[in-house]
């Protein structure tokens, strides 16, 4: 089973878990400062296969990653307690696809906070370009030592916002991982693989609310333009909830309030 930290777990049987997903590269660490922020909330914070201490878990495709969370959830989450789904980038995708093709239905999901998410590529030239680009990088993730291929992965445009300082720190962090074991799950979950989701994601009866940063042009513009409500933070770029976690977790609970999940 993908591992887990539960957080304030005296409260889980009164208010909606909050249930967070981190990206590529990441760890269910990186949402420590969130959770400080989210004090009066149970709050579940999951690794993803072939990250953090899932490090030796793989999975295939976006059902089987999002079958793996569900088998997390059935195990941690009171049987039809409220439940707010936290995804950030690659998390926030796998999470997308769970909720559009009813992965997760067996579940009282509520509320989608989607961070710096993409809603797929509707074009088949631009999912074969993307597959060409993965398969790049999992194959340097595989054959290569990992540091020389996070100092160029930290160079791409959508991290253009950190500093050098920044993207040092990011190197040493996620030096921890396994090469063979993120490149494995970027190919499981893919944009290249992922289904244009907007369309239904438009028509769910799950609230769905989206985060980008100001600074990170590209996901700005892909919010803005898809429809779902969204909100822009000042001053931070792709990963809002490292670079700003208090304004980013004022909207959490803002949204939480206004589904009326707190009398829940």
């Amino acid at each position: 089973m993908l591992a887990s930290r539960f957080y304030n777990s005296d409260h889980r049987r009164s208010l909606p878990v909050i249930v967070c997903l981190h990206g590529f590269l990441g760890d269910s660490d990186d949402w420590a400062q969130c959770v400080e922020f989210l004090a009066d909330y149970p709050v579940l914070c999951i690794d993803l296969p072939g990250h953090g201490r899932s490090k030796n878990v793989h999975c295939a495709d976006f059902k089987s990653c999002c079958d793996q969370i569900s088998n997390v959830l059935s195990h941690q989450v009171p049987e039809q307690a409220p439940i707010v789904l936290v995804g950030y980038s690659m998390g926030a995708r796998i999470v997308m696809a769970g909720l559009a093709n009813e992965y997760f239905s067996a579940f009282n999901i509520k509320l989608l906070i989607c961070e710096s998410g993409h809603f797929g590529l509707d074009d088949e030239e631009h999912k074969k370009q993307r597959l060409i680009n993965d398969k790049v990088w999992a194959n340097r993730f595989s054959h290569e030592t990992i540091e020389t291929v996070l100092e160029d992965w930290y160079q791409q445009i959508v991290f253009q916002s950190l500093s050098d300082a920044q993207k040092t720190d990011l190197v040493r962090k996620r030096a921890k991982n396994f090469g063979s074991s993120v490149a494995s799950m970027l190919l499981a979950t893919t944009l290249a693989k992922q289904d244009f989701l907007l369309d239904i994601l438009k028509t769910s009866s799950v609230s769905i609310h989206c985060i980008c940063g100001d600074k990170d042009k590209k996901f700005k513009q892909l919010n803005a333009s898809s429809g779902l409500p969204y909100t822009c933070i000042q001053q931070v770029g792709h990963n809002v909830h490292i670079e700003d976690p208090q304004a980013f977790t004022n909207i959490v609970k803002s949204n939480v309030r206004a589904l009326s999940l707190d009398a829940t």
